[in-house]
């Protein structure tokens, strides 16, 4: 189930399967990326102050994001670029993905406290940006799928999201069940439902306990970013991700 919370008076969005971890998903009230309007930079500088004051780090890691399904492990020092998934082993780092009608997909393994984010629009859904991320979870820490949580936070919704039979074609080969989709009703378009393509996916994966978001970032505008609704003028929301530090036995 996904909750409001407040950082600083501002709205946040929360997954109750995740209370183990520290996490949360902005809204409109606090961006921390200005994507296509940059004179919200400012205003993004500061909350991203707010941020790592809330979560105790000096360290508010991101990557530039292209729609790829490029994983790369969180580190102080380093860019980032084309990175569409952070995995997450250090506690004194936080990392954040930013998103405006794309899904975003919070991990974490509650038994070895590791997490990671990942950005999956159509392109990322494709490419199973959300499964290899799992995968990558797997060989670099040795997680399990029955340990792994996932979040899946706000992204638009299907009757919203509506996509050419070339597009259709090329996600339907994406997992082996069906469901997730249905025909526009006009000029061989289609509507998708990405969130519960990302819910199937990791599924196939075997990890069972997912939180899906009804929010949808189109209808719910007034709340959210939405790149859709707001004609490619808009900044961004983002899921945000910080392991607690483990306590010695």
């Amino acid at each position: 189930m996904f909750v409001f919370d407040e950082i600083n008076g501002k709205k946040v969005l929360k997954s109750t399967m995740l209370d183990g971890v520290e996490h949360f998903f902005t809204t409109r009230e606090l961006p921390l990326f200005h994507g296509d309007i940059p004179e919200l930079e400012a205003e993004c500088e500061k909350n991203r102050e707010i941020v790592k004051k809330y979560l105790g780090t000096n360290h508010l890691i991101k990557p530039v994001q292209k729609h790829t399904a490029n994983i790369e492990k969180a580190q102080t020092g380093m860019d980032f670029d084309s990175v569409d998934a952070l995995v997450l082993d250090d506690s004194d780092i936080a990392i954040y993905l930013n998103f405006a009608d794309c899904v975003p997909v919070i991990l974490w393994d509650e038994k070895l406290n590791k997490g990671a984010i990942a950005h999956a629009g159509w392109r990322g859904t494709e490419a199973h940006i959300v499964p290899k991320t799992v995968e990558f979870m797997k060989e670099l820490f040795g997680s399990r799928t029955d340990d792994i949580i996932a979040a899946i936070g706000p992204a638009i919704s299907m009757k919203h999201f509506e996509v050419d039979e070339p597009v259709f074609l090329r996600l339907m080969g994406c997992v082996d069940r069906d469901g997730f989709w249905k025909e526009a009703g006009h000029d061989d378009k289609y509507l998708v439902d990405l969130k519960l393509l990302n819910k199937i996916q990791l599924e196939e994966t075997g990890v069972s306990r997912i939180d899906l978001c009804g929010y949808c970032t189109y209808d719910c505008n007034d709340i959210f970013f939405s790149y859709r609704k707001e004609c490619g003028n808009t900044a961004r929301h983002s899921a945000v991700l910080k392991l607690k530090e483990q306590k010695c036995q």
